[in-house]
């Protein structure tokens, strides 16, 4: 018998830390090679992770809410690798104590060097192996950090002051300022992963100099298209809604307008093309907003992509999404018309070079067929990066997603 540590694995994209938010397991379960252990969050998704041993747990190293660094120890396994336990060492026989003597003439005390010697035990013996570092996604051992992982309270509230610290005058020292204790009925609550991520992003976003165009459009057709193809046997178990008329629709006025779907890089000052569109869509979650995207969305027709727009919105919803799905997107949709909103200036995805938001569709009075009729109208808001495109790019853009949801008989027979 052997015990090993399992360290956080990597998960890949570049996070280095996660939060363990629940336990699979308990000390002293006998748990299965692959078999879940722990779930924890990363700032862009809950992860599953499977146990790379087939033995019982001795020991876990974190509580739920809890944040670990990469390679930090998770818990530790008593495996059967065919060795045996180690036999404990021998106790150490007592000194026998002199007998008083007569007192001698008294010297002086000599300097006495004391050196603390750990105990060896088998768990610190296989943290020199190679096996102690295995990594989830293969990308290698991490240098563990000196540092204590951060605990988040299980309540997630906060019930004591926070202290920070400010430039004093003069000289540059620091004074220490605390913050004064909460009002009657006032709570604090830390911000989660994703929540915490997305205030991150939006301030690099918020650096960026963006414009935002609006179009009301007369989406009446539309609604009546998605109808019937909800009818229709291909579409039968498919929910076609605006928001994949949409998607659709950005995908086919991006071929007029590629400069778009690009991003602009900050460091060379060049404009980036990918090689595709990988269409983010954002959904608002228990965690907080996400944006999984759909990879090669160009490439999809509109059952295809009513079938990629459920499920990618179902796992994000579900907390599922993978690191991959949350990576890598080139242009967003927001959905802001199912909270009744009418309107919105979106704040860019960061990497990212415009972001449509729908607003909700509403019955109004509209021009229609020059009279006066009740109709189905939406509110589109394009926010663009004004130094990847202009304002001719962008609205052309927006003008032709409203053309194509006008009449998406034409638009979308193609």
């Amino acid at each position: 018998m052997s015990v090993k540590e399992f360290p956080l694995p990597d998960l890949g994209e570049g996070l280095t830390e996660s939060e363990v938010v629940a336990w699979r397991v308990a000390v002293g379960d006998v748990v299965e090679l692959n078999q879940i252990v722990a779930e924890v969050e990363t700032a862009k998704a809950l992860v599953e992770v499977p146990s790379p041993f087939a033995g019982t747990v001795r020991e876990l190293f974190a509580e739920p809410g809890e944040t670990l660094d990469v390679g930090a120890p998770l818990l530790a396994f008593e495996v059967d690798d065919g060795e045996p336990e180690p036999e404990a060492a021998p106790p150490v026989p007592e000194q026998a104590v002199p007998e008083a003597s007569a007192p001698t003439e008294a010297k002086p005390e000599e300097p006495v060097t004391v050196t603390e010697q750990a105990p060896v035990t088998v768990a610190v013996a296989e943290q020199a192996t190679e096996e102690r570092h295995a990594v989830l996604v293969g990308r290698g051992p991490r240098e563990q950090s000196a540092k204590r992982p951060h605990r988040r309270p299980r309540s997630g509230r906060l019930t004591e002051p926070i202290p920070w610290r400010q430039e004093g005058p003069g000289s540059g020292d620091t004074a220490q300022l605390v913050t004064e204790a909460p009002s009657a009925g006032e709570s604090r609550e830390r911000a989660s992963g994703v929540r915490r991520r997305t205030a991150e992003a939006m301030t690099r976003s918020a650096a960026v100099p963006q414009v935002t165009e609006f179009l009301t459009v007369d989406v009446t057709r539309s609604i009546r298209f998605a109808e019937r193809l909800a009818a229709s046997p291909r579409f039968d178990g498919k929910r076609v809604g605006v928001l994949t008329l949409a998607a659709r629709a950005l995908c086919l006025a991006l071929v007029e307008t590629p400069e778009a779907n690009t991003r602009w890089d900050d460091a060379t000052g060049e404009v980036v093309t990918p090689a595709g569109v990988n269409l983010g869509i954002a959904v608002a979650t228990d965690r907080g907003l996400v944006v999984p995207n759909i990879r090669g969305a160009e490439r999809l027709g509109l059952a295809e992509l009513a079938d990629a727009v459920g499920s990618l919105v179902q796992s994000a919803r579900a907390g599922r999404s993978t690191p991959a799905q949350l990576t890598g997107g080139t242009i967003t949709i927001s959905n802001v018309g199912v909270f009744g909103v009418d309107a919105g200036t979106p704040l860019l995805n960061p990497g990212e070079t415009a972001i449509l938001a729908l607003g909700a569709v509403v019955r109004r009075p509209w021009e229609f067929r020059g009279e006066v009729r009740l109709r189905q109208v939406m509110t589109l808001s394009l926010t663009f990066d004004h130094r990847a495109i202009d304002g001719e790019e962008g609205s052309r853009l927006l003008r032709d997603i409203g053309a194509a949801l006008k009449d998406p008989d034409v638009a979308f027979a193609c």
